[in-house]
């Protein structure tokens, strides 16, 4: 069995410069899993899968690599592929366990020119969820990246009361931030 992951290995620690608790919370571990068997690769990308009569045979992909902040953490916006690194590997099933890297850019983001952020999410005001752009606003998973559908909601609410003060210059809609 191979696990691919689109992004760079982990680290097996915290930053020095990242005390407890802002410290990140995705390290590398080995879990019983893990020293079962299989192989781990990481910075790479499926392009395609192939194969006869419905069932895969190959997986193909490339490496890519990212920027990294001054904490040596990949910024997602920046995600190219690596020339001359195609590969194929033999496959009989592929899983698809897909995570959130960033809002998709091209079409509306681009369109509305917003700033992002270092991971490749837009760019809002966490008080008012305002953007880059007046009269444009972003709020949940395309702010925050992946998170608790709690999050989502919460944010969703408070952006549309916010939306609502823009639009009227006041809102009969709730707020649960001290903000606001």
């Amino acid at each position: 069995m191979t696990t691919i992951e689109l992004l760079p290995q982990p680290p097996e620690g915290r930053h020095a410069s990242e005390p407890w608790p802002q410290a990140k919370k995705y390290y590398f571990n080995v879990s019983s899993s893990h020293e079962e068997g299989g192989t781990r690769d990481y910075a790479m990308m499926t392009t395609k899968l192939t194969g006869e009569e419905g069932q895969v045979q190959r997986l193909h992909g490339v490496r890519v690599e990212f920027d990294r902040d001054r904490l040596d953490r990949p910024l997602m916006n920046t995600m190219r592929v690596v020339p001359g690194s195609e590969f194929s590997i033999p496959a009989t099933l592929v899983l698809l366990a897909m995570g959130f890297v960033h809002p998709v850019h091209e079409g509306l983001i681009a369109d509305l020119r917003v700033a992002l952020d270092p991971r490749g999410n837009v760019r809002a005001d966490t008080r008012r969820f305002a953007t880059s752009e007046p009269g444009v606003f972003a709020a949940g998973d395309c702010r925050r990246g992946q998170s608790l559908v709690v999050w989502a909601q919460w944010e969703g609410r408070e952006a549309a009361r916010c939306v609502d003060m823009y639009l009227q210059g006041n809102s009969r809609l709730q707020s649960r931030n001290a903000h606001v």
